[in-house]
C-alpha cells in the first residue's frame, strides 16, 4: 500500500520528521518496504503562453512567447496540439531536470531559438496524459514552482501489511496507529446522513445472507462525467498508486483510501429491475470490466439483476454496467 506522508499529516500530525515516522511505524510493526519523492524535477515553474505563431520551418511547430513571472516573454519552440494564447502550463525552464535526470537547456528546432520546454503531465511523471501539455487554473500564480503549487514537498511511503493489520488498510486506520503510538487523537472526517433526493430508487435483495451480511446503495442522479476530478484528489491517488479515470471511479478509489471501504458504481440507465446479491448459477458468464469474459463458479458470490450477474461481489465490475462518458446516473454500492 501507498500513501502520502503529507496525506497521512492531516489526518495525525506528529512531531517527528520523516524518517522518524518511519522508524516508528516499523517499530509498530507495519514494514515499510520503500519511500520516494512526490516529484521527480526541478526548475518547473507555472508559466502563460502570451502569442503562438507558426513555426517558419515546421509545420507541426509553434512559436510561444512565454510568461513566467520574470517579466519578459521567452520564446519557446512547442509542438504540443492544446498550445494557445492564454493557457496557463508548466514550464521547464533552463536548467531544468526533469524526471529521468534529463537536463532542459537552449536549443535551436529547425533554426528558431527555444529557451526552455512547455511540459505535459507524462513528462513531469505527474499523470499519463499524452495529449498535450499541461492545463493549469487560470489563477494559478506565475512563476510559482510546480512543487509549491501542488505541495509536492513530500514522500510517498510504501508499507507491506500483515493479513493481521487489515486495520491499517487505509489513511484514517495509518492515522489511528499514529495517533496511539504518539498520544493525539487524529483528525478523522466527519461526515453527516445526506437524505436521498432522487426520484430513482432500486430495492435490494441478499439471497446469500451467509457470504454478504450487509449491502447498501445509493442511487445519485444528473451526474457529470464531463467534469474531471478535482486537481488536489488526483494528485493524492497518484501519490497512492492509482491513476485518475473519471470522477465517479476517482471519489470511489479516494473513499477506499481515506476510509478502508470498497465502493463501486454501476451505471444506472444499464440495470434491469432490482437488485440481489447472490451466488452465480450454472453456465452464467460475465465479461468484466477488463474485457475478459469469465465462466462463473457455483460459489461465486455476484451482484446481479433480473437479467444476470452484473459484478463479481468485491472483486470486479460488468463492462456492460460499468459507468462511462455517457453516464448520467449511478448506483452506488458498499458492502
Amino acid at each position: 500500500m501507498k500513501f502520502s506522508e503529507s496525506w497521512l499529516r492531516e489526518l495525525a500530525n506528529p512531531d517527528l520528521n520523516c524518517d522518524a515516522l518511519i522508524a516508528q511505524l516499523t517499530m509498530a510493526g507495519l514494514e515499510i518496504d520503500g519511500v520516494e519523492a512526490a516529484a521527480d524535477f526541478e526548475g518547473v515553474v507555472v508559466a502563460r503562453i502570451e502569442s503562438v505563431a507558426a513555426h517558419p520551418k515546421a509545420d507541426k511547430l509553434q512559436v510561444c512567447q512565454v510568461n513566467c513571472g520574470t517579466g519578459a516573454n521567452v520564446q519557446v519552440v512547442c509542438g504540443a496540439p492544446n498550445a494557445r494564447e492564454g493557457l496557463v502550463t508548466a514550464f521547464a525552464l533552463v536548467g531544468a531536470t526533469l524526471p529521468g535526470g534529463m537536463n532542459i537547456g537552449q536549443a535551436k528546432l529547425r533554426d528558431v531559438d527555444s529557451f526552455g520546454m512547455l511540459c505535459g503531465g507524462d513528462e513531469l511523471g505527474l499523470n499519463e496524459d499524452t495529449g498535450g501539455i499541461m492545463e493549469l487554473p487560470l489563477d494559478a500564480p506565475l512563476g510559482q514552482t510546480l512543487n509549491v503549487f501542488y505541495g509536492l514537498d513530500d514522500q510517498i511511503i510504501e508499507v507491506d501489511l500483515t493479513p493481521n493489520r487489515g486495520d491499517c488498510l487505509s489513511l484514517q486506520g495509518l492515522a489511528r496507529e499514529v495517533g496511539v503510538l504518539n498520544k493525539l487523537t487524529p483528525k478523522f472526517v466527519q461526515t453527516s446522513a445526506v437524505a436521498p433526493s432522487s426520484e430513482q430508487s432500486l430495492s435490494i435483495t441478499i439471497s446469500a445472507p451467509s457470504a454478504c451480511s450487509h449491502y447498501a446503495g445509493r442511487v445519485i442522479s444528473a451526474v457529470d462525467m464531463s467534469q474531471p476530478s478535482p486537481q488536489w484528489m488526483q494528485e493524492k491517488l497518484r501519490r497512492s498508486g492509482i491513476r485518475s479515470i473519471d470522477p465517479v471511479v476517482d471519489v470511489g478509489n479516494y473513499v477506499m483510501l481515506e476510509l478502508g471501504q470498497p465502493m463501486h458504481a454501476f451505471d444506472l440507465d444499464t440495470l434491469s429491475g432490482d437488485v440481489d446479491v447472490r451466488f452465480a448459477e450454472a453456465g452464467e458468464k460475465l465479461v468484466l470490466l477488463d474485457g475478459a469474459e469469465v465462466e462463473l463458479k457455483s460459489e461465486t458470490l455476484l451482484i446481479a439483476d433480473k437479467n444476470g450477474p452484473l459484478a463479481i461481489a468485491g472483486i470486479m465490475g460488468g463492462k456492460d454496467s460499468g459507468v462511462s462518458a455517457a453516464t448520467k446516473s449511478i448506483f452506488l454500492e458498499s458492502a
